[in-house]
């Protein structure tokens, strides 16, 4: 099969190449998935899981993505739940090679079926920014109707996934970005936006929950923008100024098959709206991860036409 692999944890992305290596056998429990589009975080060139194994092994060359959404082609022994010719979409495994091929193995237990009327592009745009939005909001920060929530980044792949369902479930969604992020915050469900080059952040305070994809000053930032009793989440790390008298949580997205449904469903019906900027062929992956200028929106791998 054709994959896209790194060997090279400096190199970043520019060490990306497309080889030829022997598809994946599916082992106990793993289905095997013909990747017909592949999502990717470019911050996974920095996580150790790429470079090691559970055992902290060295596993390179190895191959990035987790993102997918595809058809099933074979069943590991034991595997139920699925079936071979399924549609499936869902997160694999952070340390397995990923999804930038045209055959990747992976639990079945971190795949949902794919409706027929979504597009494989659509699902493969889906499972990390949806479940981390899911997971940040509902699960960690406990998101209640009526609170008010600052979305950093709310016009990216994350923050526009935060901004839509805070607004679904009643929240008051303050988007923040960059001057050019304005309308398209807004358009995602913002009812205000804070501008991060010309406004001043610190004129919004009292907040309920932040929800921060930056990290950095504008994380130490917001730790003084939250009311006693609220909470920062955060997916870029712990912290570096925790809030006073506020919950902090920093976490790892996981797979899970019935929020990858929620979000699908809402994807189907129109509450949902995708974030997906370019769209590139395997062959021409490695330029397409390596844009000139900044991108807008997930950028997705069609694998299989």
């Amino acid at each position: 099969m054709k994959a896209i692999v790194v060997t090279d944890e400096a190199a970043g992305t520019a060490g990306m190449t497309l080889v030829d290596r022997p598809a994946p056998e599916p082992a106990i429990n793993d289905v095997v998935v013909q990747v017909h589009a592949s999502g990717f975080v470019p911050t996974e060139l920095t996580w150790p899981s790429t470079w090691t194994d559970r055992l902290g092994r060295d596993r390179t060359p190895s191959v990035p993505g987790h993102e997918l959404a595809g058809v099933v082609s074979a069943l590991g022994y034991g595997t139920t739940g699925l079936s071979v010719g399924q549609r499936v979409f869902g997160l694999t495994d952070w340390s397995r090679d990923g999804t930038l091929a045209e055959y990747v193995a992976v639990e079945a237990r971190n795949l949902a079926p794919l409706p027929g009327d979504v597009d494989f592009t659509v699902g493969a745009s889906l499972p990390i920014s949806g479940l981390t939005a899911w997971q940040g909001l509902f699960e960690h920060g406990r998101l209640r109707a009526g609170q008010s929530v600052l979305v950093h980044g709310a016009a990216g792949a994350v923050g526009s996934m935060v901004t839509q369902l805070a607004h679904e479930f009643g929240a008051y969604v303050i988007g923040t970005g960059r001057a050019a992020d304005r309308q398209r915050a807004l358009d995602f469900g913002a009812q205000e936006f804070v501008d991060l080059e010309n406004d001043v952040l610190e004129d919004v305070g009292g907040i309920d929950l932040v929800f921060d994809v930056i990290g950095g000053d504008i994380g130490k930032r917001s730790a003084g923008l939250i009311r006693a009793g609220g909470s920062l989440v955060s997916v870029v790390g712990p912290p570096e100024v925790r809030p006073a008298d506020a919950l902090t949580i920093d976490f790892v997205v996981t797979s899970d098959r019935a929020q990858l449904g929620e979000i699908v469903q809402r994807v189907r019906d129109g509450r949902l709206l995708t974030n997906i900027g370019k769209v590139a062929d395997l062959d021409d992956a490695v330029a397409a991860l390596n844009p000139t200028e900044r991108a807008t929106g997930k950028t997705i791998i069609r694998v299989r036409s």
